[in-house]
């Protein structure tokens, strides 16, 4: 999501006239948009500010902004014009869209510009988005979440759940489609939630059969999905839609029925054990990735035990790893916490046993054809090209330009951890 939020404001600049700087030395306008989901990653936004100082100093003009989730949290925004009154513009998750105004206001006033909102508003169409690509494209559904997990901060800096009419995702996906993107991935905090607060009888399967007819398109993602809200409507859908990928996220956070119950997750293990059941009986070879927390307050030895048991019964192709962290203003801040010696040696426990499962299921990729969406040249070889699975594994092979943008068959030869190594099989008909 602030993948996309970057994308929007980017947007939003260039439709001032700005275009995009070669490096940081050479911008006029830099804007930080932040997350506080982890303290680790709100740490880093305090030191990039101290730095910032110089940067703003060494050129007259130079305008410095933050936006995002950090400045949204209660008292924050002051906070920052208080510390660094070298930041010119603080604006929140609410009021993106009134970034052409806010540096408006910054040049004619030359004054400090703090406007968060308070409430979360309508949600603003017609944006200009600058993407960065031109074959994938993320395409949000519902903002905020109502769920209110007891360790979460994003309900207080996201807001309450509110679902874009589907007649404007159709029409931004069937634009996207008309302007040669191949791939749109859905996003919201919660993505099975979508409907919920609409006057029509819409859910989010029901959008996904609609999407899934729209000529141009080949594949879609979306993301995320709660476990406790994901239907067997939902599932029949990814089952028998022709474009819909076979890769569902279903972050489960902990094994245990008492962590997760302190969590404020509404399924117990057994609720999920089932439904991932369901999911692998209707959509063979589904892949299921996950997010998984260490060291929640009160975590005991046989709570992380079932933790671990989960992932073995599981087998998840990828699990996003983490270590609990309090975040203030949530309910868990303020429980007993464990110590950081407990947190991080479960942390590395878990990590090895899913580096494991993850190495064996993409060694299990060996020998079969595979169609990928050829991306471009791979990140960490340029002298290859890359692209993913319906399952969104990543592979690597030899190829030319002329496949990017295109579906081809490529037969896995290797699975490493990370990605898989394939052949094109065109290429060994050739041999």
């Amino acid at each position: 999501m602030n993948e996309y939020d970057s994308e929007m404001m980017a947007g939003l600049l260039e439709s001032m006239g700005y275009e995009p700087a070669a490096d940081q030395d050479d911008a006029g306008i830099l804007i930080l948009n932040t997350c506080c989901v982890r303290g680790t990653a709100e740490n880093k936004v305090w030191g990039l500010l101290g730095r910032l100082k110089k940067w703003k100093r060494q050129r007259e003009g130079r305008i410095l902004a933050i936006s995002g989730c950090l400045p949204q949290q209660p008292g924050t925004s002051t906070d920052i014009c208080r510390r660094f009154p070298h930041v010119d513009i603080v604006f929140g998750t609410y009021n993106r869209h009134e970034l052409p105004g806010l540096i408006e206001q910054v040049i004619k006033e030359r004054r400090q510009v703090n406007k968060v909102w308070e409430k979360e508003g309508e949600i603003p169409e017609e944006i200009p988005v600058r993407r960065q690509s031109g074959l994938k494209a993320w395409v949000p559904i519902i903002h905020g979440c109502n769920n209110f997990c007891t360790y979460c901060i994003v309900p207080y800096v996201r807001g309450r759940e509110r679902s874009r009419r589907p007649e404007k995702i159709i029409a931004e996906v069937q634009e996207l489609a008309s302007q040669g993107y191949r791939e749109i991935t859905l996003l919201g905090q919660n993505v099975n939630s979508y409907g919920k607060d609409l006057e029509e009888n819409i859910d989010f399967a029901d959008l996904l059969k609609e999407l899934d007819g729209i000529e141009g398109l080949w594949r879609i993602r979306f993301m995320t999905s709660h476990p406790r809200d994901f239907s067997e409507k939902l599932i029949d859908v990814i089952a028998t839609a022709r474009k819909v990928c076979e890769h569902v996220h279903l972050p489960a956070q902990a094994g245990s029925n008492r962590i997760l119950k302190a969590m404020g997750r509404g399924y117990t293990r057994e609720n999920y054990l089932s439904l991932v059941s369901k999911i692998r009986k209707a959509v063979p070879g589904v892949a299921i990735t996950t997010d998984l927390m260490v060291g929640f307050p009160g975590e005991a030895e046989e709570d992380f035990a079932d933790t671990l048991d989960l992932v073995r019964r599981v087998e998840y192709d990828q699990a996003f790893t983490f270590v609990y962290n309090p975040r203030k203003g949530t309910p868990a801040a303020k429980m007993e916490q464990l110590p950081e010696d407990v947190k991080s040696r479960r942390i590395q426990k878990l990590v090895a046993l899913q580096k494991e499962i993850s190495l064996l299921k993409n060694k299990a990729e060996e020998g079969k054809v595979r169609e990928i969406l050829v991306e471009g040249p791979s990140e960490h070889n340029p002298t290859r090209l890359c692209g993913r699975t319906r399952t969104n594994k990543t592979v690597v092979f030899e190829g030319d330009d002329v496949q990017v943008g295109n579906l081809i068959e490529v037969r896995i030869v290797k699975g490493h951890l990370t990605h898989l190594e394939g052949v094109p099989v065109q290429d060994e008909e050739k041999r």
